[in-house]
């Protein structure tokens, strides 16, 4: 069974200009100690993906809705608001993108790691204490003991990042989502985090959602990867299947727009154009006009998603086999 499974979520939001279809029938599985990576563009969905699954939409004016959502075999979406809060820390944990909004900038980062610690896991004020040091240091912070006693306000942004991966970790969930958890750190603080999940994967089995914009980050982090568009998984698979044979418009122009070590000299190409008004109902592929590869029958039928290689689907009518090569996209 399944560690994580998710059918047909749809996330929708009231709002002046209408409803607004942020999240529209996605539909994965998760393995225990499997990694996901989950990639598109800003306002492709990502995030609320994310959050919906945690339970973290304010209802109104958000509204969520799913055939299922089971973790472990738990129904999420029939948890009460006191079980979600335990469900969170011991099981699923996440690392938010913005680290300011998400610390209390009024308590110290030492109550804020131990006040998890305490509340979940039962230990001690010195156990805990103890613990949140040994957290601190694995994340990268100098001064571990002396930094507890510190306010976020203290810290740079990506010492804050930090501080929220550490807790996120403190109470080794069995399911990690991580909201683009690196963006705001140096490269060698980057790898020490990528090595820790690893680390975690290898030694406690956890599962990993990566949610990000760096794709080569993902094919080296991930075992696969959905790829999202304007609400909606567009294509997925094996992460050396998607990147290396993609079988989407969109998922070709996020490769065509990425610098690549095999392709020194080529120009990047953007994708041109915007993302659709997710305010207004789309019945055709929300990528068409975007889309180079457009076919006569894109402007007729909207795809779905369909087999298009070894646990490989995309929703997209083109067939982009011609553009494919042994190694490398071209």
């Amino acid at each position: 069974m399944p560690l994580l499974t998710v059918k047909n979520l749809r996330t929708q939001f009231s709002t002046d200009r209408g409803l607004v279809r942020a999240v529209d029938g996605v539909s994965f599985l998760l393995e225990e100690g499997e990694v996901m990576g989950l990639v598109g563009e800003s306002g492709s969905g990502k995030s609320i993906t994310a959050m919906s699954i945690m339970r973290l939409i304010k209802e109104p004016p958000g509204k969520i809705t799913a055939d299922e959502i089971t973790f472990d075999g738990v129904d999420l979406l029939s948890l009460s608001p006191a079980q979600l809060r335990s469900y969170r820390a011991r099981h699923i944990s996440m690392i938010f993108q913005d680290p300011m909004r998400s610390l209390n900038p009024v308590l110290t980062v030492g109550r804020q790691l131990t006040e998890t610690l305490r509340r979940h896991l039962g230990m001690s004020a010195h156990s805990a204490r103890r613990r949140a040091v040994e957290l601190l240091e694995m994340v990268g912070i100098p001064r571990a003991e002396k930094r507890l006693d510190e306010f976020p306000h203290q810290f740079s942004g990506g010492m804050r990042q930090r501080v929220m991966i550490a807790i996120a970790l403190s109470c080794n969930p069995r399911l990690l989502i991580a909201d683009e958890a690196t963006t705001a750190l140096d490269v060698t603080i980057q790898a020490q985090i990528i090595d820790l999940v690893r680390r975690l994967r290898a030694e406690l089995g956890t599962a990993v959602i990566w949610i990000s914009h760096d794709l080569g980050l993902v094919a080296g982090l991930c075992d696969k990867v959905s790829v999202m568009y304007a609400g909606r998984i567009v294509e997925s698979g094996p992460v050396r299947e998607v990147f290396y044979r993609p079988a989407h418009g969109y998922t070709l122009g996020l490769m065509n727009c990425t610098p690549r070590i095999d392709a020194v000299g080529q120009r990047l190409r953007p994708i041109d154009g915007m993302p659709p008004n997710l305010a207004e109902p789309i019945t055709l592929c929300p990528f068409l006009p975007r889309c180079e590869r457009a076919l006569d029958i894109c402007h007729e039928a909207k795809p779905h998603l369909q087999s298009v290689g070894s646990r490989h689907v995309a929703s997209c009518h083109a067939d982009l086999t011609n553009y494919w090569r042994k190694d490398k996209i071209v």
